[in-house]
């Protein structure tokens, strides 16, 4: 009796490990701080010899997950990983979800180093193989909870390199906030602003901020998840008085949340994060967010280029991203990865002719 034949696409080696990054200065925000990115790295190798990578990056200030937590979850997986086709990668992250749920990090990077392998083995790029809607994004660039004179000075910079969105992180006290976010106004006049609350004030606070920046005249293009994640209410209470789009964050992990997001009206736009969703669960997602109506934005963790890049490659693959946050790589260090986009400014273009996510281990 004839064997059977190995599917060409077929997982036959799962391999992760640490991956620590250092910061060029603490990223602090309002729920903690880290000075390097404390990651996790996977590599899956195929049948015909194809590799693709993926980054876990879990930020323990927001999502809870660890290193340490992460490499477990990983360790978890290789058996429901190795020996599965890649090919069915959307049943693969059903059948991720179904045991690892709370391992958001480490479920997207085995889902991306999967989708990079495969596109690899198929000789397209991964932003293709999603969709192809665009080819190039613009970021904005991130500025943490520093004091409001080394804020403006960042901002400045920042204005100076071709940024002409600024995120500012918000969400301690209002007036040293409303302090800091006039220093950047100020320091950067012609940027745009959004204000991330990474869910640190209170409804009736978040609407004070709003009020007290007006009076100021700074209007800023978005306030994101100002509140805690699971209210929902209060959130609706900040979207339906702020006079300024809201985006929910922290709030939504999935498409039921988003979904949730959406029949009550509690925000105007969704942070997408392949760190809190994977990348199945981030199309669906995408998907819900449309139907709605809802604004799509896409942010990351503390990711390198390769995550980076990840998330890039999906928002070209489908378009539509009125918000982009993807600039961690500019806040590292160091960064062992190369390729995967060419940055000019705050501009990433996308390389049609390298198959995957096209970043290399440098």
């Amino acid at each position: 009796m004839a064997r059977s034949k190995v599917p060409a696409t077929r997982v036959e080696r799962v391999e992760f490990e640490p991956l620590d990054i250092p910061l060029h200065e603490p990223f602090a925000i309002a729920t903690g701080s880290v000075t390097s990115a404390r990651n996790a790295l996977v590599r899956i190798t195929l049948a015909d010899g194809s590799s693709g990578l993926g980054e876990a990056a879990p930020f323990p200030p927001s999502g809870g997950e660890t290193q340490e937590t992460a490499l477990a979850a990983l360790a978890g997986m290789v058996p429901l990983v190795e020996g599965y086709d890649a090919a069915a990668w959307r049943p693969l992250a059903h059948r991720l979800t179904a045991s690892f749920e709370h391992q958001a990090t480490a479920r997207a990077a085995m889902e991306v180093a999967v989708l990079d392998a495969l596109t690899r083995s198929l000789g397209v790029p991964l932003f293709q193989f999603l969709g192809g809607a665009e080819t190039q994004i613009e970021t904005d660039i991130t500025i943490p909870i520093v004091d409001a004179a080394h804020m403006a000075q960042l901002a400045a910079g920042y204005a100076a390199r071709g940024a002409r969105t600024l995120k500012l992180k918000v969400g301690t006290q209002v007036d040293a906030d409303v302090e800091r976010v006039l220093a950047v106004a100020t320091g950067a006049p012609g940027c745009q602003l959004i204000l991330d609350g990474n869910q640190g004030f209170s409804p009736a606070d978040a609407l004070r901020l709003i009020s007290d920046l007006a009076s100021a005249k700074v209007r800023p293009v978005l306030f994101e998840q100002p509140v805690l994640r699971h209210d929902l209410a209060g959130l609706r209470f900040v979207t339906e008085r702020a006079g300024v789009p809201i985006a929910a964050d922290e709030s939504v992990h999935s498409a039921a949340d988003a979904l949730r997001v959406a029949r009550l009206g509690a925000a105007s736009a969704v942070n997408i994060k392949l760190m809190k969703s994977g990348m199945v669960e981030a199309l669906e997602i995408a998907a819900v967010c449309r139907a709605a109506g809802l604004e799509l934005m896409v942010g990351g963790m503390i990711e390198s280029r390769l995550g980076i890049a990840a998330s890039a490659h999906l928002i070209a693959g489908l378009g539509g991203f009125r918000y982009v946050d993807l600039d961690t790589p500019m806040l590292l260090a160091d960064d062992p990865f190369t390729g995967g986009y060419t940055q000019t400014n705050m501009t990433y273009l996308l390389d049609a002719s390298r198959a995957g996510l096209g970043v290399e281990r440098g």
